[in-house]
């Protein structure tokens, strides 16, 4: 049991070093390919050496994807939702002056964007 854990241990840093080599854009090819043949040939004692030697970048670079993630989804979601309720009530608040609708219309309009009616 202890052996397992130890592997799978050893399985899952490996598998971190190797996310986070491929997500550092500051270390160049040749670094990158050292690390990976390290990690290949004598792989706990490289995830060890990789998580000391790197390890705070590793948490700042997965904070960064995080974020440019996180404002991605936020731009996608304002992007689909639409306009504001304020852009909404200007549009009927435009239909009523130019009198395409009637005030109670308007009225109606402004309570569902509100979500009164």
């Amino acid at each position: 049991m202890f052996w397992a854990f130890v592997f799978i241990s050893a399985l899952i840093a490996a598998l971190m070093v190797i996310i986070d080599l491929f997500r550092d854009r500051t270390l160049n090819g040749w670094a990158k390919a050292a690390w990976a043949l390290f990690l290949v040939l004598v792989p706990l004692l490289t995830s060890l050496v990789y998580l000391v030697v790197r390890g705070q970048g590793m948490s700042g670079r997965l904070d960064d994807d995080a974020q440019a993630s996180k404002e991605a989804t936020d731009a996608y979601i304002r992007e689909v939702a639409g306009a504001s309720q304020a852009d909404e009530i200007a549009k009927a608040k435009l239909l009523l002056d130019s009198g395409t609708i009637t005030s109670e219309e308007f009225t109606a309009m402004k309570g569902r964007v509100l979500n009164v009616v």
